[in-house]
């Protein structure tokens, strides 16, 4: 590889005969040179290949003049005789994070090729990196399917549907419930529910606060991941503390629904499924959301599903809500 910035470029020389003196590197376009202060290009390969025709050369008087003769004539911008240049393989260049991009189309002494250069190199040629918390020397890479490629694959808008709630406050069973309707009506969901992903990715978390802080901050990159991915991310948790809420949503700032189960504590408390209620009523549990833990509710939340002792709605009523205001706002077509 070579840098444009301080290398010239030289045509390879005819086979049939040294480098003429008009056939010396000629200086770089001042837009490029201003547009890239260090930008390596790598050609892969060019080949000259002789062009196959049928008909004989023409005579003339320059094909008896040696090529490299002073009374040669000069061909502006021409290529060797009877040669023509062919690239094997497509340049291609990686972008940085905030990378200015700039077509430029090179012209050398003996082709005519489209470049694209992506300014993504410091003065010195390297990589611009980056420190994203404790990652040091990390640097985004973007790829050329993004997500409104994936969107228009799927025919619907990637988002994700944040449901909140007490324990035993039907999140799991909304978020099942919610699923299999916009399964049935052809779109792609996933389902990421708290306690499953406790088993894997988030089983080396207890129930601290600075634990659950970082139990709700990695659920809500996993859903950003799955929302860029086209799908449409339901995430059931309890996620009692707001901020936390509100942190997530800052990661998907037009695509973040949040869903308020509303259901009172002595609803919740009576169903217990898990009899976990119990075991916090006993002391037996400590830190329990709602019994000596708080909870912080939504204060501007998208939907809010009200529940009140003897009067809930099914969960497939509750999932039509919710089905229902991804419709009227676009979520289930691109």
């Amino acid at each position: 590889m070579q840098n444009f910035a301080s290398a010239a470029i030289a045509p390879p020389p005819p086979p049939e005969s040294s480098a003429s003196p008009h056939r010396r590197h000629r200086r770089l376009s001042p837009l490029l040179r201003r547009a890239a202060g260090a930008v390596r290009i790598a050609l892969t390969s060019v080949d000259w290949k002789r062009p196959s025709t049928s008909n004989p050369p023409v005579a003339s008087r320059d094909a008896e003049r040696p090529c490299c003769s002073p009374l040669a004539p000069r061909r502006r911008r021409g290529l060797p005789q009877n040669r023509t240049p062919s690239i094997n393989y497509p340049l291609t260049f990686s972008p940085s994070l905030a990378a200015l991009s700039a077509f430029v189309s090179l012209r050398l002494r003996w082709a005519h090729i489209p470049v694209i250069i992506m300014m993504g190199l410091t003065g010195n040629g390297k990589l611009v990196t980056s420190t994203v918390g404790k990652s040091t020397n990390i640097r985004w890479h973007d790829c050329p399917i993004g997500q409104d490629g994936r969107q228009k694959l799927l025919n619907q808008k990637g988002c994700v549907v944040w449901i909140t709630g007490l324990s035993g406050s039907g999140k799991s069973t909304l978020a099942c419930a919610l699923s299999h309707g916009l399964h049935s009506r052809g779109h792609l969901t996933y389902v990421l529910d708290g306690d499953n992903l406790r088993h894997g990715l988030n089983r080396d978390l207890c129930f601290k606060a600075e634990d659950r802080a970082e139990n709700i901050r990695r659920v809500g990159e996993v859903a950003k991941l799955f929302a860029d991915a086209g799908l449409i991310c339901i995430a059931c948790l309890i996620s009692p503390f707001r901020s936390d809420r509100n942190a997530c949503r800052s990661l998907l700032p037009n695509s973040f629904i949040e869903v308020f189960l509303n259901i009172p504590l002595e609803v919740c408390e009576a169903r217990d499924p898990k009899g976990l209620y119990k075991l916090a009523r006993t002391g037996k549990i400590k830190g329990f959301t709602g019994i000596d833990d708080p909870y912080e509710p939504p204060s501007d939340c998208e939907i809010v599903i009200q529940c009140k002792a003897g009067d809930c709605p099914s969960p497939k009523s509750m999932a039509d809500q919710v089905i229902s205001y991804l419709e009227v706002n676009g979520f289930l077509q691109y």
